[in-house]
């Protein structure tokens, strides 16, 4: 037989070997590969930064499993109860991480919620000062000792029972120091993730719950009281309840349970077509270049991951910090909803809010609205509010937001201006060296970032003559809505018997109620007085 086989040994060309569909098109993919080692040849040492211009509406993680339950998780007409039960060993290597390096890690646990089982959740570590009783190191000498005891995201002043502050006026309301121990799980802050280790689930929609700090008697009433007033306002705000929390079978504690801002809070803000933002603790508004991924340590993008990144917030900082007074004056609302930061401001300074985004927390979120392009303020983390001076008015510092008296600022052995007697001397843990602003300023002088007591947007917001109407009318309505109403006395009752209902009642509760009571009371009745509110 003649010819040549075409089963026999003879080799396949290289060309044969190839798919058909890359043999039909090699030319476009060789020119592509000549492309790329071209760029690499002659761009290879320079940074190239990506700029995610998509609107897509929704990018977060399906639900896949929503378990529903039998009751709303935040209705706040029913007592709630929440059992945790997880692996001691688990607990106690974890606690050891805490203790030496500050890492709060996930352990599984099972969780029922309302008598609704879900196995395998998440629970972390939750807070930052406020965690501090946990390690071992405040007896630490020198600067750093010094910062791990100071009020941070989530702090409260030590030494005080609930409600005990007093200073200009002003009755604190449930502000305390909470001496957490591990012996007592049940009273620490936790973060529970419902699909930490279960993809796609979620519980009646939330993928988080945070427990948050205080229990029993020193519930935080002053939180939940914040939130309620936030919600009627029309601000958006958390949803809370009141819960008592067993943890593996120990006595329950009342606790106040509130919806973690997180991707699905994210989603719902702006009607959905919005980026939400959250500040860090300790972060800086001071413009760190055009690199979006150089402003991740101060702000953390909580939706539209893929789609959206942090230039809008680049941007907004680098504007904020160039503009000229006349500038910021005229092209505030080419960036910010005015009349939205105007509400958030005002009711801060209604509540008395210690820790606002000019305070050592930085407890803001910045949404972003993608058909707009424009961002307001909200406001979350409402523990140190009602406290202070009782009497402060519009144009009042009622917290970190005022510097200190002729222009100066807190520094190494201060108490922050505004700040209720008891809180320690010094800058918070977390806060940069020269202040929230990020820049260490010589001379002690506020940098372009903001110092000490200040947020570049709220502070000059407040010192633009061109916007007294708008806060002052902000301030006038919500004052009507908050006070004037009676609706925050009514509040307080009604916390209170929520409280109670979960398992809180004792006289260390009656006393709390009492004066946060006491500290709505004045407040009521001092703006009352004041004819710049009153109109």
């Amino acid at each position: 037989m003649t010819g040549t086989s075409t089963t026999g040994g003879r080799k396949r060309r290289l060309r044969d070997r190839l798919p058909v569909r890359l043999r039909h098109h090699w030319k476009p993919a060789a020119t592509l590969g000549v492309g790329l080692v071209t760029m690499v040849a002659f761009l290879g040492d320079v940074r190239i930064s990506p700029y995610v211009t998509s609107t897509s509406r929704v990018e977060a993680d399906a639900i896949t499993d929503n378990v529903t339950g039998t009751v709303g998780l935040y209705d706040t007409s029913v007592a709630h109860s929440v059992q945790l039960t997880y692996q001691q060993t688990d607990f106690e290597k974890m606690m050891k991480e805490f203790e030496e390096d500050g890492t709060k890690g996930w352990i599984k646990a099972d969780l029922v919620v309302d008598g609704v089982y879900l196995n395998d959740v998440g629970i972390r570590l939750k807070g930052n000062s406020t965690l501090m009783s946990l390690r071992g190191d405040q007896g630490k000498q020198g600067k750093q000792g010094k910062q791990d005891r100071q009020g941070g995201a989530e702090a409260a002043p030590p030494g005080q029972a609930a409600g005990e502050a007093e200073q200009g006026g002003g009755r604190g309301g449930g502000m305390v120091q909470y001496d957490l121990s591990a012996e007592k799980p049940e009273e620490l802050p936790w973060l529970v993730r419902i699909d930490e280790y279960v993809e796609g689930r979620a519980y009646q929609g939330e993928r988080e719950i945070s427990l948050r700090p205080g229990s029993n008697g020193q519930v935080p009433l002053n939180e939940a009281l914040s939130l309620s007033l936030t919600d009627t306002s029309g601000q958006q705000a958390e949803r809370y309840a009141f819960t008592s929390v067993e943890v593996n079978d120990r006595p329950a504690a009342t606790r106040l349970m509130v919806e973690n801002p997180d991707t699905d809070y994210g989603d719902e803000a702006g009607d959905g077509n919005a980026v939400l933002y959250k500040a860090r603790a300790g972060s800086s508004f001071a413009y760190q270049g055009d690199d979006p991924s150089e402003y991740e340590s101060s702000f953390k993008q909580l939706n539209k991951k893929g789609s959206q990144d942090l230039e809008p917030v680049m941007k907004l900082i680098k504007w904020a910090e160039n503009a000229s007074d006349e500038e910021f004056a005229r092209d505030l609302d080419q960036y910010v909803d005015v009349e939205s930061l105007a509400a958030y401001v005002a009711t801060q300074n209604l509540l008395l809010n210690f820790d606002d985004m000019a305070g050592p927390g930085k407890n803001y979120l910045l949404r972003y609205d993608l058909d707009t392009k424009k961002f307001s303020v909200l406001g979350w983390d409402y523990n140190l509010t009602f406290s202070g001076d009782a009497t402060a008015g519009p144009d009042d510092a009622t917290g970190m937001g005022g510097g200190m008296p002729g222009g100066g600022e807190a520094g190494e052995g201060q108490r922050p201006p505004g700040a209720p007697e008891g809180m320690p001397e010094g800058l918070p843990e977390g806060m940069p060296e020269g202040g929230p602003g990020g820049a260490d300023v010589e001379g002690g002088g506020r940098g372009p970032g903001g110092g000490m007591a200040e947020h570049p947007l709220k502070t000059r917001f407040l010192e633009t003559d061109a916007f007294d109407e708008v806060y002052l009318t902000a301030y006038q309505e919500l004052y009507q809505q908050f006070y004037a109403s009676g609706t925050a006395a009514k509040e307080v009752k009604a916390i209170a018997g929520q409280a109670r209902a979960a398992g809180a009642g004792s006289e260390e509760l009656d006393t709390a109620v009492s004066q946060l009571t006491g500290t709505v009371t004045d407040r009521a009745a001092a703006l009352a007085e004041d004819e710049q509110v009153t109109g």
